[in-house]
């Protein structure tokens, strides 16, 4: 298998930015997505801590030590997907995690990419993944086709070298953001409508979109959380993802798709911030 990558999940019109949540040992975890990841440390803000790779933020962890431990049950975060720019730098990793004992929860093949999965110290899912190429992924009747395969990881491990994992490389990026909702419909009409999203897979219990032509920016599973209302407030967890548009044109037309949709949306400075029906809260801004 080739590792020239696809078209980066960042090559989209409107694609994930830094996501945002909420944790009680803000050292302990921080730590993990540096030592785990790969990720730096771009700076503290009061009770934030930013990280991500060269100068762009990925993650922001906000401290909070009297929040309420999630309910794996309840709508939020499924898993922040970091993407990696190559099979090879994937296959690194791997091998970086090996190394460190790291324990992981599975790993799939999922046509359109190779993907692991784990879990920090405070139960929040994590995939690290690597797009196949765009001409290799599966389709019928020209639609996306994504599946849950067994991942043949020593074929992965073959296609790398001997180069050890030295951290996310500033190509890095939050690839997709996967959420607990408790109506896959409700959260599907809101992306569409809202955020003018297409869906691109869609399966009894869980639904995939993406806007130009990615497998998935957002995907939104009732797998654990079917019935669940909004996130509860006070709790740890996923609070706010953002939202990057392309260039001026992808602003302006997701700017427009925002406020002729008729949901509230607050404009902060070059922001409009809304908040899906699982109460996610959303910053659409310029990337």
């Amino acid at each position: 298998m080739s590792s020239t990558p696809s078209p980066a999940s960042a090559d989209a019109q409107l694609h994930v930015g830094a996501v945002q949540l909420v944790v009680r040992d803000l050292e302990r975890v921080a730590a993990f997505y540096q030592s785990v990841i790969g990720l730096s440390d771009l700076g503290r803000e009061g009770a934030s801590l930013r990280l991500g790779v060269g100068a762009n933020v990925l993650l922001e962890l906000q401290h909070d030590p009297a929040a309420t431990p999630a309910d794996p049950r309840s709508a939020g975060l499924f898993h922040t997907a970091f993407l990696l720019p190559t099979r090879r730098d994937l296959a690194r990793w791997v091998r970086h995690v090996a190394q460190g004992r790291v324990a992981l929860q599975g790993a799939s093949d999922h046509g359109v990419s190779e993907a692991f999965y784990l879990a920090d110290p405070e139960g929040n899912g994590i995939e690290v993944y690597a797009d196949r190429p765009t001409g290799a992924w599966p389709r019928r009747n020209g639609a996306i086709e994504m599946g849950t395969e067994r991942l043949d990881v020593d074929d992965l491990l073959a296609a790398g070298d001997e180069q050890p994992y030295a951290g996310a490389s500033d190509e890095t990026v939050v690839g997709h953001i996967h959420l607990q909702v408790g109506s896959v419909d409700t959260a599907e009409a809101f992306y569409r409508s809202v955020l003018g999203f297409e869906t691109m897979v869609r399966l009894p219990a869980a639904s995939f979109l993406a806007t130009g032509g990615y497998h998935h920016h957002v995907a939104a599973n009732v797998w654990n959380s079917r019935g669940a209302g909004p996130k509860p407030a006070g709790t740890t967890g996923l609070r706010a993802f953002e939202l990057l548009a392309r260039d001026e044109e992808a602003w302006r037309a997701t700017e427009s798709w925002i406020l002729s949709s008729g949901h509230t949306a607050v404009r902060s400075n070059e922001t409009l911030l809304v908040t899906d029906p699982y109460g996610i809260g959303i910053a659409v801004r310029r990337a």
